[in-house]
């Protein structure tokens, strides 16, 4: 079989699953010289992707012109007018991309669809009889829709995905102190993911107090709201949510000596960059495939309970009622792994 020229590459969802694509897309593209690559996604996500060779973005607006049936009509011909596909791979596999696939296919395109592993997650989640075993991560699984259609694909998570970027004039001389700069990305998208916020301000307050810079990062207004006042009530604490483009923000993050995150899509951003992140996890897990690329097992943060994990995406309530999972974990379990990657 002779490998297709031009593919497309369908995933919209959150921005860490987004995010989980760009490894594999690299390898890809680095293994296969003659393929190109187009990718549609949220027209927000395109810097993702703006450093790949050979890799084309389209932007899906999904709350406007490309919203239900029809705008997924309208998205498959904006795409074929502009390009002609050789294979269509769908790394969502949801309504919207099971959807825009089907346009492709009465086209008689080839299509490879992502298989989540819905069965075993469900498996390693449920509260009785628990199967506890780790799951092949969602790099392999994305990689796997490739290697469906005749593509050779290894991942090579030991190779960064992307060099530092420069740094925002505003923020060079804190980068240039002299002092290590940590990132800190104390929100998810889920509160069963998120470790206390009280608890997260004091672990801010004892790296400062230990002669590091903390940079806050966030996400909605709200939560910059948050982060404002940490920056008015912690010495060498300063916050960039909110304060900068996403391109200046991946920027900022390339730049950073450590990020300390939850299971969410700032670790996946900074493994990007091989910036070594502190990861905290309460209702998800590891096992279920979403650590970020390359990170080491040795820097994740979590407590071995029965009941965890309970949930993949942690969209789901503690059944327990006391999030014991998090509420378990010291403010000075999270210092000292962190000190202590400095100190190796």
């Amino acid at each position: 079989m002779q490998n297709p020229k031009h593919i497309l590459v369908i995933r919209f969802s959150s921005m860490g699953d987004v995010a989980m694509t760009v490894p594999v897309l690299k390898n890809l593209l680095d293994q296969n010289p003659a393929v190109k690559i187009t990718v549609v996604s949220n027209a927000f996500f395109e810097p993702l992707f703006s450093g790949l060779q050979r890799c084309n973005f389209h932007p899906a607006y999904l709350k406007e012109r490309h919203k239900g049936f029809g705008g997924m009509f309208r998205l498959f011909k904006e795409l074929t007018n502009l390009y002609k596909f050789d294979v269509v791979i769908d790394l969502h596999s949801v309504l919207r991309a099971h959807l825009l696939s089907f346009f492709f296919k009465i086209n008689r395109v080839s299509i490879a669809t992502l298989d989540k592993g819905r069965s075993e997650k469900k498996a390693l989640t449920q509260s009785q009889q628990k199967v506890f075993v780790p799951l092949r991560s969602m790099h392999e699984r994305y990689a796997s829709v490739f290697r469906k259609k005749g593509f050779s694909v290894q991942l090579a998570t030991e190779k960064s995905i992307y060099l530092k970027q420069e740094i925002p004039i505003e923020l060079r001389p804190v980068f240039s102190s002299g002092k290590k700069i940590i990132g800190v990305a104390p929100f998810a998208q889920f509160k069963e993911k998120m470790y206390p916020i009280e608890k997260m301000k004091i672990v801010v307050s004892q790296l400062t107090a230990a002669n590091y810079t903390v940079l806050l990062l966030g996400g909605g207004k709200e939560e910059s709201e948050v982060l404002d006042q940490w920056e008015k009530e912690i010495f060498s604490a300063f916050n960039v949510s909110g304060k900068y483009s996403f391109k200046e923000e991946l920027s900022i993050i390339s730049n950073l000596d450590r990020m300390v995150s939850m299971d969410s899509a700032n670790m996946h951003l900074a493994s990007l960059f091989k910036v070594p992140v502190i990861s905290i996890w309460g209702a998800t897990h590891p096992y279920a495939g979403f650590n970020g690329w390359g990170q080491s097992n040795e820097n994740i943060v979590q407590l071995e309970l029965a009941c965890r994990p309970c949930s993949v995406f942690g969209n789901k309530p503690c059944y327990r009622g006391d999030h014991a999972c998090m509420q378990g974990i010291s403010e000075e379990m999270i210092f000292q792994k962190i000190v202590l990657g400095f100190n190796q």
